[in-house]
């Protein structure tokens, strides 16, 4: 972490020795620079470092960034392979030493706060491998077009996350009887840079963020967690959509209604209580709308790449992973003639619950030529991965059709 370290001295000291240390070089007419001004290489620019060259940038301001769906084979997504959704911009001061977490809110009995070393020492650690998937993964896919970033399918990744249990802190506090959610607040920095305004504060019901699997979490994949992932807090909260695991965690409020913060309003993270024609343009509010709560059942082709081109006698060998929000996988098939006919996979248990499950199968074609291979997953109460993109909705929200690639036999 130098370079984030020697961002973090330019930006205290604003000096032109800080600044020529932390580029790592010389400014060329570094007598024009406008006061204050902090150069491209040391703002929001550090998102890429440690990632795969072959990372897909939708946007950066905020940083968002999708993984290729082939960069997804590893079993535990390593770091440089994690798709990055943020809302606002990076805490630029960030102090380890004083960094503290607030519970408080309506329904906490007796407000606490806590510094990382307090979890750290009063509370036993816990490890889990959890589906992190942003609820417009896939987005895409959806015609016409909606709002917001054109994900493919490579907004999702399963890592191990290791911290203390949301549900052992609430307990230290006290939880009142009329809790039913609670809301998180973190150090991430508005786009308009006011800091009155908070660029993300979701949450979830209390009865998720009481499950074993809820975490506050400071190591990813057995180190820190990186700064664009949320160092040096973060709250990990497996099968739901995303953005209700909060980075740079600061602060949970534990509230006595739905929680009410950033991105809880109109129909952000929101899926349509009735089906919507496609470009229809409803009422955002809650008699229209309710919130995503546990995501769809999926499934990916990790290996090979689409377009693999193989010769007629190859046997193929195919795998992937499957999830389904807070459920269990309980099927998973392949279709090389368009969803006519559908053969089962080798289908592993999760290593632990809210982690996805690894699959696999080999496969033989019938003759030279053009196929595509097709997965479906099922879930522990039934429900399939439809073949087509699902029903059309305002958010471009929970496409979880059947993902598909290319393979030419000659």
């Amino acid at each position: 972490m130098n370079s984030i370290h020697n961002r973090r001295d330019f930006l205290k000291t604003g000096s032109l020795t800080a600044l020529v240390t932390a580029l790592g070089s010389n400014i060329v007419f570094a007598e024009h620079l406008p006061k204050g001004y902090i150069p491209v290489l040391l703002g929001e620019g550090d998102a890429l470092k440690g990632k795969s060259t072959e990372m897909i940038v939708q946007g950066d301001k905020p940083w968002n960034v999708e993984s290729p769906v082939h960069l997804l084979d590893d079993r535990i997504t390593p770091v440089d392979k994690m798709f990055i959704r943020n809302n606002g911009l990076i805490p630029e001061k960030i102090d380890v030493s004083t960094w503290t977490l607030t519970i408080d809110g309506e329904s906490a009995k007796a407000p606490k706060t806590y510094t990382l070393a307090d979890l750290k020492k009063r509370f036993k650690t816990y490890t889990y491998q959890l589906v992190l998937e942003c609820g417009g993964n896939g987005r895409s896919g959806f015609q016409p077009q909606t709002s917001g970033n054109q994900w493919g399918q490579g907004a999702v990744h399963c890592a191990s996350w290791t911290g203390v249990r949301l549900k052992d802190i609430l307990a230290d506090v006290g939880i009142k009887d009329d809790a039913v959610y609670i809301g998180y607040h973190s150090k991430d920095i508005h786009l308009s840079r006011d800091p009155k305004k908070e660029p993300i504060s979701r949450g979830v019901p209390i009865s998720k963020a009481m499950e074993n699997e809820t975490l506050l979490a400071w190591q990813l994949n057995g180190q820190d967690i990186p700064e664009f992932h949320g160092f040096p807090l973060r709250l990990v909260i497996g099968g739901w959509p995303a953005s209700v695991s909060g980075k740079w965690l600061s602060g949970i409020s534990v509230r006595n209604k739905v929680h009410d913060g950033a991105k809880m309003d109109g129909h952000s993270y929101k899926m349509p209580r009735n089906p919507v024609a496609p470009g229809e343009d409803i009422p955002q509010t809650d008699q229209y709308f309710k919130i995503i709560e546990s995501m769809p059942v999926k499934s990916l082709i990790t290996y090979p790449k689409s377009g693999a081109m193989i010769t007629p006698e190859t046997e193929l060998a195919i795998r992937g992973h499957a999830w389904a929000g807070d459920h269990a996988v309980k099927k998973v098939e392949i279709s090389i003639d368009f969803g006519a006919t559908w053969k089962d996979c080798k289908l592993e248990a999760p290593a632990n619950r809210l982690a996805w499950q690894h699959w696999n199968t080999k496969l033989k074609f019938p003759a030279k030529g053009y196929y595509e291979v097709w997965v479906r997953a099922t879930d522990n109460n039934g429900h399939a991965q439809p073949m087509v993109s699902p029903a059309w909705n305002p958010g471009g929200y929970l496409n979880n059709a059947c993902e598909r690639i290319a393979v030419k036999v000659g």
